[in-house]
């Protein structure tokens, strides 16, 4: 019996961690789509783009990348970042994106 819980110990260990990695990207995805969803919401209405940013980063992970595209039909949030769980420094990152679309209102692209 010892013998048998020895050999799989190791096998654990790594399902378990690969499943602490996935939740890790996960989280980190969901908090992008949310922070995608308010900066779309908040670029459409016609806020100043540099408080948009702000309050989209804010939201997102530390050190995503924002881009927000707004047009007179539609406004477009696009975030990016690297997902690492951080008990695991060695392994490679994942990169995670989440955008947002939403239909500009009127009078909202003008400047």
């Amino acid at each position: 019996m010892t013998a048998e819980t020895a050999a799989v110990l190791p096998a654990l260990m790594v399902v378990l961690a690969a499943a602490l990695w996935a939740v890790t990207v996960v989280n980190t995805h969901l908090r992008c789509v949310d922070a995608a969803r308010t900066g779309a919401r908040a670029a459409a209405r016609g806020e100043p783009l540099a408080q948009v940013r702000e309050r989209t980063k804010a939201i997102a992970p530390r050190g995503a990348r924002v881009d927000i595209t707004r047009g007179a039909d539609v406004t477009r949030v696009d975030i990016t970042t690297q997902a690492r769980p951080p008990w695991a420094s060695a392994l490679p990152p994942v990169e995670v994106r989440a955008s947002a679309t939403t239909a500009t209102e009127p009078g909202a692209a003008q400047p």
